[in-house]
This record gives C-alpha cells, sequence and structure tokens, in this order.
C-alpha cells in the first residue's frame, strides 16, 4: 500500500485552514449581536431611544455583519455537505 504523503499534507492542512476560517466568521457574527445588544441596552438605560422612531433598531449594520457572517458559515457547511454527498 502506498500512501501519497503530500496530498493527505494538502488535505489536512485545508480543513484545518477552512474549519479556522469558519470558527472566526462566525465569532465575528456572534461578536456583532453581542455589540448591538450593548448598543440597544446602552440605549434604553438612558433613555434616548424613547420618541426617536428607532426603537427596536440600534445599528442596522451590525446586524445584516452578523447574518452576513452566519450566513457565509451556513454555505460553507452546506458546501462541505455537498461536497461529501458527490458521486
Amino acid at each position: 500500500m502506498h500512501i501519497k504523503w503530500t496530498a493527505l499534507a494538502q488535505t489536512a492542512c485545508a480543513s484545518f485552514g477552512i474549519t479556522v476560517a469558519v470558527v472566526a466568521v462566525f465569532a465575528l457574527g456572534i461578536l456583532a449581536l453581542s455589540r448591538r445588544e450593548a448598543v440597544l441596552s446602552t440605549r434604553e438605560g438612558r433613555g434616548t431611544d424613547s420618541g426617536t422612531g428607532t426603537a427596536g433598531g440600534g445599528k442596522p449594520a451590525l446586524l445584516a455583519g452578523a447574518y452576513a457572517c452566519f450566513a457565509l458559515c451556513a454555505a460553507a457547511v452546506v458546501y462541505g455537505l455537498v461536497l461529501i454527498a458527490a458521486p
């Protein structure tokens, strides 16, 4: 039996790299959500949110960024499943 060590090393490095990337992107999504919650709680604590018409708002860019991060993670998972299920 002959093992192609270079192919094995390339696969291991690619798997490790993609795993680290997906975890980092997911962590960025969680960070964006927590920062948005901090902004919302700060606004509610000061009372600056009342009457401005921004109730429930609070940094929509953070929410959009979090959704984008989670969508990227979901796409990576689906792509991995497609690669596994491909004949």
